[in-house]
């Protein structure tokens, strides 16, 4: 291959312009290094992080703990040592996870419908997108279900009870909540 350096020289300045002619054409390798399809995106391992247990409590921005009680009904509570407002979250994708209470031993799922429960087995209802937001609070998006196009969240509303995930957006401080370490 050929290459080539013009230097330039005005007044005061020097320019560089640096050009590089291939003679021939270079063999379609693809990127160097593992891919991840067509976009050519490197593939990273975090398999080290799937099955990730944290016990945390989820306070909400209106000041309220998160609970899932014995029946399997999802609400808040402003009592700090409620035993039902022990979560344990646990990594099942990257980005995804499963928050199980720990006393109650139900998932939090969200419906099809966008209905905050306790679902008593893991299923779909029970995958949750968890994003750090700028703010520094957590948002929890069901992973399986939308409301048209738009992601239905965990909320609590200003009296702690849940929040149809059809009335909950991103930017909703009702549906920050700080993870708090047990």
């Amino acid at each position: 291959f050929w290459s080539w350096i013009i230097v330039l020289q005005s007044e005061t300045k020097y320019l560089f312009f640096f050009f590089l002619l291939i003679s021939r054409p270079r063999a379609n390798r693809g990127p160097v290094g593992r891919t991840g399809g067509a976009q050519g995106r490197h593939v990273r391992s975090y398999n080290h992080l799937l099955g990730d247990i944290r016990r945390r409590k989820l306070f909400s921005f209106q000041k309220f703990f998160l609970r899932i009680d014995k029946n399997g009904k999802v609400n808040g509570t402003k009592i700090k040592d409620d035993p039902f407002s022990i979560l344990e979250i646990t990594s099942v994708d990257v980005g995804v996870v499963a928050i199980k209470g720990l006393n109650s031993n139900y998932y939090l799922a969200i419906s099809r419908k966008g209905e905050l429960y306790g679902a008593r087995e893991f299923g779909v209802d029970c995958t949750l997108k968890e994003r750090i937001e700028e703010n520094g609070y957590n948002t929890y998006a069901s992973a399986k279900w939308k409301h048209g196009k738009r992601q239905m969240f965990v909320g609590l509303n200003g009296q702690g009870k849940p929040m149809r995930g059809k009335k909950t957006r991103r930017k909703n401080t009702a549906t920050h909540f700080l993870p708090i370490v047990v």
